[in-house]
């Protein structure tokens, strides 16, 4: 078995992360608790092992790190329906934020966390058999998903040399910034990913909030539903390590196929088609019109 550590940092790293799980747990029968039926684990191909670690028999955690400077997205999990599915040493917070600046994140108060975040990592990468690489959910505009996102992805080149950094990086936009400091902080952000990540997807706020109102009908979407449209894109593309496939196995060869030179190394990412509930049996869509929306 192959194993991939997941390593959510910020508040929207761990809010994707949190709905890539949900996701994840329903497409191979784990439910709220980390149990999965002997019945399905024994139809089960087991390449799901890659994303989750078996910590009882028949119980199963995600092999996934959670890290915050601050405790409320934490919290969120440590309170939620799936609490008992998180291991609680993969669950790493502090006490205050980066504030948006991508200097606290990475030289002062990140400097405070990242020996909590690695020593979780270190732990995690012990128990696996043969550990392939990390997947980094982040913000590129945050200041932990920036600042923090580049000293520990520096540091896991330092100690993981050999491994592959994959990331998913929300990118900022000017119709949903909330900070001014977004555009600072995704200009230190890129350039560091240049340095340190393998392939990055870049995920666009913007872009799920306006597919969300014209292709699903939510008036006014949430980041909960932003969020979930973001699982089912880190999905499809994980979808390959995580059951049988015959391409795109492991990050390895994912990073192969999608990198020609090592500085072009950002992917856009597009899925179609999405379709509301209540008109999925009356639009018929043609190979041709999905081909076609998804460079809309």
């Amino acid at each position: 078995m192959r194993e991939i550590i997941s390593i959510h940092l910020g508040q929207a790293g761990v809010q994707v992360g949190y709905s890539c799980l949900e996701l994840f747990c329903l497409e191979h029968g784990i439910d709220l608790n980390g149990i999965m039926s002997q019945n399905t684990l024994e139809n089960s191909s087991g390449f799901f092992k890659t994303f989750f670690s078996e910590a009882e028999p028949n119980k199963f955690t995600p092999r996934s790190v959670f890290v915050d400077l601050e405790p409320t997205a934490i919290d969120e999990i440590r309170m939620g329906n799936h609490r008992e599915l998180f291991n609680p040493e993969q669950l790493v917070s502090g006490k205050e934020d980066a504030a948006n600046n991508y200097a606290r994140g990475q030289y002062t108060i990140g400097k405070e966390m990242i020996s909590h975040a690695l020593d979780s990592i270190r732990k995690l990468s012990n128990s696996c058999e043969n550990l392939q690489g990390f997947i980094i959910f982040n913000s590129i505009g945050g200041g932990t998903g920036s600042g923090f996102g580049n000293l520990l992805t520096e540091n896991l080149c330092v100690d993981y040399g050999k491994k592959i950094n994959l990331s998913f990086s929300i990118f900022p936009s000017s119709g949903l910034s909330t900070s001014i400091t977004e555009t600072y902080n995704s200009i230190f952000g890129i350039h560091s990913q240049l340095n340190y990540v393998d392939c990055a997807f870049i995920l666009d706020n913007e872009a799920i909030y306006e597919m969300s109102q014209k292709k699903l009908n939510i008036e006014r979407p949430t980041y909960t539903n932003i969020n979930r449209i973001a699982a089912q894109v880190i999905s499809s593309i994980t979808s390959p390590m995580r059951f049988s496939g015959s391409l795109n196995e492991d990050l390895a060869e994912l990073e192969k196929n999608l990198v020609p030179y090592d500085r072009l190394k950002f992917m856009l990412t597009s899925q179609n088609p999405f379709i509301p509930i209540d008109a999925q049996y009356n639009n018929i869509y043609t190979s041709s019109m999905i081909s076609e929306s998804a460079f809309e």
